[in-house]
């Protein structure tokens, strides 16, 4: 056999029998098909190579800061800190083990791929049709197909009776394919065009067939796309990148004070085991050790408030990753579309109209026959129960019968009043359909279908209650029409109707011609209400909204435009004119290309790496198999979950259980105000611990006696590492957060400022604390000083808290009540400081000493000074902001 398959749609059905060895009588022998599947092997998709638990465990602590926090551990555990020690390992494994549980998405989508294969076939082997395990199918092998079979591999039709196939899965459109056994002469041809192809996963929802199988397993296009996922490399996050390079710069920055602050003190004079234990004490409380757990929880806290907006998050990191989505490419069919066909536009009566006029403005005698032929030549119906609404059939077909059932034509008491007793079945060569109704003393022959064939089939118009001659003119007319409904992405059907003294012969050729044209309807799947507004938000957030489609390239522009994701300065692009097109040449037009039709797998996923190459974050949406490698590749894949497959969504991070474009843009927001959060919270962790090593680095330096002892560092370290750091992470998004364009992923956690104003506040805390210890210590001794000192950098950096809240805005600015869980993690750190301080048998333990109302009064006005300083360096920067 030869193995050339290239272009076999291109081939008559005799070309393909003889280039795949077979006969159309006989099939296969049971020798040569062994022989073959030998050969070939089975027609099963490969998993790709799995790795073990315990090195998926083993690999969660390759991070820089996770190594640092271990080693900090450690050296608790020497210092006899037990708990310091459990906590931080602790944190550790718990985020090991969340991040085993979220490494298993490429193994779960191959794995639903597997499930979704066909475990049988009917195949003519020697002479005969038996059903064998699908798995043993091989190329060349001749399949019978009915109505209901799904197909078990791809394969050339050679015969076609009124077959139809829905292929949503591989092309993401939801209306069935006419198949044709027809070569098709024309180079390159999209998926979703391949009319005499089968394709493994697709399903037969109309007719008969039968097919030479072309490609088995992984040469399937069902294959191809579980290539693509098994050879996509799992995508490190913008914040997985942040957390990871601010660990080595912490690590190596406190690495090199504590070594200098003890180096310094033996220089002073310092007992080198006491500048041993401060150092190592400082290295500890320098290293944020609850970042990696308020990360945890605060992604967790998101993607619960996620899930009430219909967002279900698969991978925590992806939650934050969201917040810097600059690119949406988004599936049109369900995502932007309602995924329903419906009637927008009725002409009749020499008149074109909008189909929701009809209801306001009641109809004439065409516009009812219309409605009627579109209710009773229908196979469709739609039923209700108590649960749901079940629409059963073509979608065209439901369309007719939801806009009969909206104008108050129920189908079932129309067939009541005229019962169909005969019919001529829809045909993808004739293009029409008929059915005769007996109705009171006479019958009558309703026919639709394609315009084009159906006017030439009409000698007649109706015209209110008219019949009129249709001549040239009124057929120009009616073709003019037809057209300008097409160019603008209606699917577009024509009606007509004859009436008979008695019951005709159900033939072609008495009931389809010589018939009375009644009118047209324009029915497209129209945009989602609220997605218009989305996308506008999306423009105000800085975010580029791209529509991806396997429909064709008129249709999803018209859409496009209607929901404003195509512009004067947008093009729109086929999966062919992709295809014809280098990488460089894709990357000098994306940022213009706004609309992409007739896609395939491979384009969706050179169309997220384009982006990428931009240094764009991508979210993807999708639904179909076809789908899944893009949305895998992508940084952040969202699968639909209602009518998405288990392929796209184990291949996703995020799944939208409304299946609605808003709710991406919902999740967006909540990104953001995640990362901002985080933000704040590492900005509140790393100026308190950059206080805790100048007070100390500053005091070594200047050869003062030393103003805090481990005991002090550690506990303040844990009294404000805690439960305020936290708390941080609940704050609201505040109300311009969708108003500025999304931070670029290779953004340091530090940009915008961030990193100086940390930098200046920790100096800001740690000279108030040194001028309370000084002022102690030249007013009352050392043991009154440490206690001071002890007591305004704990309290101080509470206060300080508020200031973090808002990187320019003033703490009065917003209701200071929003976050009742600062308020409650400020109270329970302050009442841990204050217990310490008024509890005389913890005094021994913590070396501190009751203080007098003077002592006080100096401390709480030190604690809020940082409060009146930062709020007065925020009046000057948005001062200068404003110039």
């Amino acid at each position: 056999m030869k193995e050339n398959k290239n272009n076999i749609y291109k081939l008559t059905a005799d070309e393909t029998q003889r280039r795949f060895e077979t006969d159309f009588e006989s099939g296969l022998t049971s020798q040569e098909a062994s022989a073959r599947l030998e050969r070939h092997g089975p027609n099963q998709l490969k998993e790709g190579k799995k790795t073990p638990f315990w090195k998926k465990f083993l690999l969660q602590f390759k991070d820089f800061l996770i190594i640092v926090l271990l080693v900090a551990a450690v050296v608790s555990g020497l210092l006899g800190e037990v708990s310091d020690m459990i906590l931080i390992m602790l944190i550790v494994i718990i985020n090991a083990v969340i991040g085993v549980i979220q490494e298993n998405k490429a193994e779960d989508a191959i794995a639903s791929l597997k499930k979704m294969a066909v475990s049988e076939a009917k195949v003519l082997r020697d002479g005969r049709v038996i059903t064998v395990p699908a798995s043993t199918l091989v190329p060349g092998d001749i399949v019978n197909l009915d109505a209901g079979d799904n197909i078990p591999a791809d394969g050339r039709l050679i015969e076609s009776a009124s077959l139809q196939i829905q292929e949503s899965a591989l092309t993401g459109e939801s209306v069935p394919v006419d198949k044709t056994t027809d070569a098709i002469d024309r180079d390159e041809v999209p998926l979703g065009d391949r009319k005499n192809m089968v394709f493994m996963n697709s399903i037969v929802t109309n007719g008969r067939g039968r097919f030479i199988v072309t490609d088995t397993g992984m040469n399937t296009e069902i294959g191809k796309i579980a290539g693509m996922i098994n050879a996509s490399e799992p995508m490190t996050t913008p914040l997985q990148k942040n957390i990871d390079k601010l660990g080595k710069t912490l690590g190596i920055a406190a690495l090199v004070a504590c070594a200098l602050i003890f180096v310094i003190g033996l220089l002073r004079g310092g007992s080198p085991l006491q500048m041993f234990l401060t150092a190592i004490s400082l290295a500890v409380a320098a290293i944020p050790e609850g970042l990696p757990a308020i990360v945890t929880v605060v992604l967790a806290m998101g993607s619960t408030r996620l899930a009430e907006k219909n967002a279900i998050i698969r991978k925590l990191p992806a939650v934050e990753t969201l917040g810097c989505a600059s690119v949406i490419c988004s599936d049109k069919t369900g995502t932007l579309t309602q995924n329903r066909m419906t009637i927008k536009k009725v002409y009749a009566n020499e008149g074109l109209i909008d189909a929701e006029d009809i209801l306001d403005d009641g109809f004439t005698a065409s516009e009812k026959f219309v409605v009627r032929i579109g209710n009773l030549c229908n196979d469709a119906s739609i039923v209700e129960n108590e649960e749901k609404i079940i629409e059963i059939g073509d979608p065209t077909e439901v369309a007719m019968v939801a806009y009969a059932d909206n104008l108050g034509f129920d189908k079932n008491i129309s067939l009541q009043e005229a019962p169909r007793v005969a019919e001529i079945p829809f045909d993808s060569d004739r293009k029409l359909m008929t059915t005769v109704h007996h109705y009171q003393d006479t019958w009558l022959s309703f026919t639709k279908g394609a315009p084009d064939i159906l006017i030439d089939r009409c000698d007649e118009y109706l015209k209110g209650y008219e019949v009129l001659p249709f001549d040239e003119k009124a057929k120009a007319e009616v073709r003019r029409i037809n057209n300008e409904l097409a160019e603008n992405a209606y699917r577009v059907l024509g009606y007509a109707f004859n009436q008979y003294a008695k019951q005709p012969e159900t033939t072609q050729e008495k009931v389809e011609n010589h018939l009375i044209f009644a009118g047209l309807t324009g029915m497209i799947d129209p945009p989602r209400e609220e997605v218009g507004d989305a996308i506008s938000e999306c423009h105000s957030a800085g975010i580029e909204t791209v529509m991806i489609t396997g429909d064709h390239k008129v249709t999803a522009v018209a859409i496009a435009k209607e929901l404003g994701i195509y512009g004067e300065n947008s093009q729109a692009l086929s999966g062919i004119e992709l295809d014809a097109m280098s990488d460089e040449e894709f990357d000098n037009v994306i940022e213009r290309t706004n609309v992409y039709a007739r896609v395939s797998p491979e384009n969706k996923v050179r169309i997220v790496e384009s982006w990428q190459r931009k240094g764009k974050v991508v979210a993807m949406t999708g639904d179909g198999v076809n789908d899944a490698p893009a949305l895998k590749k992508a940084d952040i894949g969202c699968a639909m979950g209602i009518t998405g497959t288990d392929v796209t969504k184990e291949a996703s991070e995020m799944i939208l259980t409304d299946d609605k474009f808003s709710t991406i843009v919902s999740a967006v927001k909540e990104g953001r105000r995640i990362y901002a959060n985080i933000r704040k919270a590492v900005h509140f962790l790393l100026s308190c611990n950059i206080a805790e090593i100048l007070t100390l680095f500053i005091a070594t330096v200047l050869g003062w006696v030393q103003p805090l002892l481990p005991v002090h560092i550690l506990w303040i370290n844990l009294v404000t590492d805690s439960l305020p750091a936290l708390a941080l992470g609940m704050e609201k998004a505040e109300d311009d957060i969708m108003k500025y364009p999304p931070r670029k992923a290779s953004d340091s956690i530090f940009a915008d400022g961030y990193g100086v104003r940390m930098i200046l506040q920790g100096i800001m805390l740690a000279i108030i604390s040194l001028l309370v210890f000084n002022y102690g210590l030249n007013k009352y001794g050392i043991e009154e000083a440490r206690t001071m000192i002890f007591a305004v950098l704990g309290l101080s950096q509470l206060v300080h808290v508020f200031n973090v809240r808002s990187a320019y805005g003033s703490v009065f600015s917003r209701n200071l009540f929003t976050n009742r869980y600062l308020w409650g993690g400020i109270a329970i750190s302050v009442a841990m400081q204050l217990i310490v301080i008024f509890v005389p048998a913890l005094h021994p333990f913590f070396n501190v000493t009751t203080m007098n109302m003077s002592e006080w009064g100096v401390i709480i006005a030190a604690a809020f000074a940082p409060l009146v300083i930062v709020e007065i360096m925020k009046f000057i920067e948005r001062s200068f902001l404003k110039k």
